[in-house]
């Protein structure tokens, strides 16, 4: 069964930094697309970035570009989202996601989901 748990999410100032991690589990995930999306308050989910299966292309939301980055361990089946310079706005429950899709294009083609963790950032 496959399994996607995250972690470091957590309450940060106005221009910290957190690191998000995703351990994936019951499978093997060295030719999958990894991701991370994001869901605000009253708002919704929405995709941050996203990584191939090589860790050679990745793709960042306009919103983030500059200020997050994605990467991914294969041997330890993680993936991590570095989140510099946050902003109030960035407040929002943090999902890692899966697909076997290339280049996946919707929320649809991606396979699996973890249970989220929340970032808060205070002003």
């Amino acid at each position: 069964q496959v399994q996607l748990v995250e972690s470091g999410g957590g309450l940060v100032q106005d221009g910290g930094s957190l690191r998000l991690s995703c351990a994936a589990s019951g499978r093997s995930f060295s030719s999958a697309s990894m991701g991370w999306f994001r869901q605000g308050p009253g708002k919704e989910r929405e995709f941050v970035a996203n990584i191939n299966w090589s860790g050679d292309t990745t793709y960042n939301t306009d919103s983030v570009k500059g200020r997050f980055t994605i990467s991914r361990d294969n041997a330890k089946n993680a993936v991590y989202l570095q989140m510099n310079r946050l902003k109030p706005e960035d407040t929002a429950v943090y999902y890692c996601a899966v697909s076997w899709y290339s280049n996946p294009k919707s929320e649809a083609q991606w396979h699996y989901w973890g249970q989220g963790t929340q970032v808060t950032v205070f002003s």
